[in-house]
């Protein structure tokens, strides 16, 4: 992540009650797109924080490489090792598999993978371990127009990835009812912001408008942008507000989140179209984009509309809109971030150095607008 592009610590806002410096923290999915966010974040409020990824790295924590473990592969008593070694009072698991994964690997990761982790917190000897783990309103399926999706809506996910999420949700929740593990469920909208993955709809355009922006440096034409259609409405979350709403799960009385599902998004529907057309105004770029014609799997996917062309195609709702009620009374959390400035961090890292994202233009009409 660029240092321009990175939240300074005082953009993340704890209302938990539960102080965070000094916490023991465990971020599985440590060196991704959210696991780096969340641990950079935990790190800058006085966490010590212990990554782990199963291939390692740098995972944003200076001076703290991730762990490198296999969750899938590892014995039970490996996992359970290393939580005792680390003396963890929180674990964060923004592990997980999204983009280019079949079924099985959709299954393993989102699904397998939790229902091994609870297991191994439900034999930790002493004080429950908070577990806040990542779901997805892809979990939900369809959302209606006319309302918001509360928690209690019954799932209907219409994914592979919405279902195994939601496997990995029913873990969580009946670890919790039936062995007394402390966790709790964030059920994000679709995440944007800086370091999205490039398989994702607003990742990968956000690489092809850095492309067009290096070939206009060139001199040449930057070439048409095609997407599939872009009829889906999309509630959305930034980076930097998730992150918000995970030290505030990680930091709340247990009596007010265990065996909780929490949303956490914006509350709002934002037409996708209108987030492509004003992600190529703040490229500050002339690019012509095409929709592609309606086909089977458009729009789709947990970006939010779909694979760009030559992407294996998906198929997933027209609509979603959370209700965040909850989070708020739960959690004293609220989403604080602009999407203009969730969409200037998305662009930021890739457009070339000295060509940052554009201010609100007057032929580009302010995306908070466009919230329905």
């Amino acid at each position: 992540m660029r240092p321009d592009a990175r939240p300074a610590s005082g953009a993340y806002t704890v209302v938990g009650t539960r102080p965070v410096a000094g916490l023991s923290v465990v971020v599985l999915g440590g060196t991704g797109f959210l696991g780096r966010h969340i641990g950079e974040a935990f790190a800058a409020l006085g966490a010590r924080v212990h990554p782990v990824s199963r291939t390692g790295g740098y995972a944003g924590v200076p001076d703290r490489p991730a762990v490198r473990l296999d969750l899938l592969a590892a014995a039970p008593e490996e996992i359970a090792r290393l939580l005792e070694t680390t003396r963890a009072d929180v674990v964060v698991n923004a592990a997980g598999r999204a983009w280019e994964a079949d079924g099985e690997e959709l299954a393993a990761g989102n699904a397998e993978l939790v229902e091994r982790l609870v297991r191994v917190l439900a034999g930790l000897p002493g004080p429950p371990v908070r577990l806040v783990q990542l779901g997805t309103v892809h979990e939900y399926g369809a959302g209606s127009p006319d309302t918001a999706t509360r928690e209690d809506h019954a799932p209907a996910p219409v994914t592979a990835y919405g279902r195994t999420k939601l496997r990995g949700t029913r873990a969580v929740l009946r670890a919790a009812s039936e062995w007394g593990v402390d966790g709790v469920v964030l059920r994000l909208a679709n995440v944007i912001g800086a370091g999205v993955p490039r398989g994702s709809l607003f990742g990968r355009v956000a690489a092809l408008l850095g492309e067009a922006a290096r070939a206009d440096a060139r001199g040449e034409r930057p070439a048409e942008l095609r997407v599939p259609p872009l009829r889906a409405a999309r509630d959305l979350v930034d980076a930097v507000d998730a992150v918000a709403a995970v030290l505030a799960a990680a930091t709340a009385p247990g009596a007010a989140v265990t065996g909780r599902v929490i949303n956490v998004g914006r509350g709002e529907a934002v037409p996708v179209r209108g987030l492509i057309h004003r992600m190529v105004a703040l490229s500050g770029l002339e690019v012509p984009v095409a929709e592609d014609a309606a086909g089977p799997g458009s729009p789709g996917g947990p970006g939010g509309a779909g694979a760009l062309r030559g992407a294996p195609a998906r198929t997933d709702v027209a609509w979603q809109r959370l209700d965040i009620t909850l989070a708020g009374r739960l959690l004293g959390w609220r989403p604080t971030r602009h999407l203009d400035d969730s969409l200037r961090a998305l662009l930021a890292p890739v457009l070339p150095p000295g060509c940052l994202p554009l201010g609100a233009t007057a032929d580009a009409p302010d995306m908070e607008e466009e919230a329905l």
